[in-house]
């Protein structure tokens, strides 16, 4: 996946925060998104979080390891 038209590493993602959650959606939780995360120590800006969330593939697993 590309964030700003780079190329992102998911295992230097850390602090990832998902917002959104409702249960009536499980497994697919559609209305999740990443409310916040820091990227190699920085904090995403919010085109960035916009762009992370379009990945929902990376929104549910993220979410999924946090609940269970």
């Amino acid at each position: 996946m590309k964030i700003d038209g780079k190329e992102i590493d998911y295992l230097k993602l850390d602090n990832v925060v998902i917002s959104g959650v409702d249960f009536d959606d499980f497994p697919d939780f559609c209305d999740a998104y990443v409310e916040s995360a820091d990227y190699n120590g920085v904090e995403l800006t919010e085109l960035e979080l916009v762009e992370l969330s379009e990945d929902s593939e990376f929104v549910s697993m993220t979410l999924h390891n946090q609940l269970f």
